[in-house]
C-alpha cells in the first residue's frame, strides 16, 4: 500500500507574529487593515494571521468599536 504523502504547510507570515506583538484596541490604524470597506472582519486565511491572532482582533476591534475609535459600519466613514 501506497503512503499517501502530505504537502508541506505553507509557513503562515503572522503580522503580530512576525513583530512580536499583541493586537490592542487602541491602535486603530493596526486594526483597520482588518476590516474590509464594509466594516466586516476580514477572515484569518485572507490576512494570514494565525487563529489565536485572529481571534484577539476580533475581540480587539468589538472594543474599538463600542469605544466609538472604530466605525460599526461603513456608513458611519462620513
Amino acid at each position: 500500500m501506497e503512503q499517501i504523502q502530505k504537502r508541506p504547510s505553507k509557513p503562515t507570515s503572522c503580522h503580530f507574529c512576525t513583530t512580536k506583538t499583541e493586537p490592542s484596541y487602541r491602535d486603530t490604524l493596526v486594526l483597520r487593515r482588518y476590516i474590509s470597506d464594509r466594516g466586516k472582519l476580514v477572515p484569518g486565511k485572507r490576512t494570514q494571521t494565525c487563529s489565536a491572532h485572529q481571534r484577539k482582533i476580533s475581540s480587539e476591534v468589538k472594543k474599538a468599536r463600542f469605544m466609538a475609535l472604530l466605525p460599526y459600519t461603513d456608513q458611519h466613514m462620513l
